[in-house]
């Protein structure tokens, strides 16, 4: 015979309690005797039950479920901001479902759509821009968007970040410091908003401040990939520059990497600062210098935010744009 499913149905009539009971008991609603909670806890315990967490959704409109679009997730800067999201997440009671963009357009419209399909309560975005087709969508429905660690196409967003683009200009002037007018910018696509507008307007900020002309072979877009930016290093080194910042802690070990196979010392003959201080920065050799961010408390922040707009507070109007304090490790990589 096959065995049933036990639903809340099944509960109520063992607890010999309705089912609104039930519900009042799972969802930890306040309003139960305590002898009326613990029979159905007895109940629940002895049946094994597991609410249904669609069926509870249909009841309350809420899948008490959060959608994450992490654009790689073999990277550790968005592993550490995952990490703040999730403790958030638990605190609230809220499940995860983490997706994976591959940093690919048509990938990103996909996950995002499954995502709303399963109508999950809220999103959190990280990565880069959102699709003009997927942004109509996201503005035409009631799902709340956090964007988490990066700045995306669209102002209208709730995001929590650090300041790239002056974080871009305090890590250009460190390196003009010492390389004087040679210092270059190493980046992933310049499409994204976070590299092509606040990155690299800090980076041009900088050299306007040092009175440096822009030399445009030393903004160097890559393809993303470690072995892109590892065939860059000779090209660099042609071009006269004598140190760089660079967009993504990846593309920094890269860097290195090639300049030390082409017999270039760092940091006597060339300079690096990175952006994301993940672990790629500590265990290179030499160890890259880096701007630090509070990822951990960036995942956290975006996570909270979006529980207050998942529940309508209107207190958030003042909170779209949060800002956190970066800062800078010095390391071997930078004299």
């Amino acid at each position: 015979m096959e065995k049933q499913s036990v639903t809340i149905y099944t509960v109520a009539r063992e607890a010999r309690v309705s089912m609104a009971t039930v519900s009042r008991v799972v969802n930890d609603n306040p309003n139960v005797k305590p002898a009326t909670r613990q029979k159905v806890m007895d109940v629940i315990k002895r049946l094994n039950y597991r609410p249904n967490a669609v069926a509870r959704g249909l009841a309350s409109k809420k899948t008490t479920t959060v959608g994450v679009v992490i654009p790689q997730i073999t990277d550790p800067y968005f592993a550490d901001l995952a990490l703040g999201i999730d403790d958030i997440a638990s605190m609230y009671k809220y499940n995860i479902i983490l997706t994976n963009s591959d940093n690919d357009d048509d990938k990103v419209l996909k996950v995002v759509r499954n995502l709303l399909a399963k109508q999950v309560d809220g999103i959190i975005f990280m990565g880069f821009n959102i699709p003009d087709e997927l942004k109509e969508e996201l503005k035409s429905g009631n799902t709340p968007v956090v964007v988490a660690g990066s700045v995306v196409n669209d102002d209208e967003l709730a995001t929590v970040r650090i300041d790239y683009q002056n974080a871009a200009k305090e890590a250009t002037l460190k390196l003009l410091d010492n390389a004087k007018d040679h210092v270059a910018f190493v980046t992933s696509s310049l499409k994204y908003t976070i590299n092509g507008r606040d990155r690299l307007n800090g980076y041009q900020a900088a050299l306007e401040e040092r009175q440096v002309a822009l030399d445009d072979q030393l903004v160097v877009e890559t393809d993303g990939s470690y072995q892109s930016s590892y065939d860059q290093a000779k090209k660099l080194v042609a071009a006269g520059a004598k140190a760089a910042y660079v967009n993504d802690d990846n593309l920094a070990v890269g860097l290195l990497n090639g300049l030390t196979d082409n017999g270039v010392k760092v940091p006597e003959d060339f300079e690096i600062i990175s952006s994301n201080d993940t672990n790629y920065t500590k265990i290179a050799r030499p160890t890259i210098s880096s701007i630090t961010q509070p990822t951990y408390d960036i995942g956290a922040i975006a996570m909270r935010l979006l529980t207050k707009l998942m529940d309508g507070d209107e207190s958030t109007t003042d909170e779209k744009d949060v800002i956190l304090d970066h800062g800078f490790a010095k390391r071997q990589s930078t004299r």
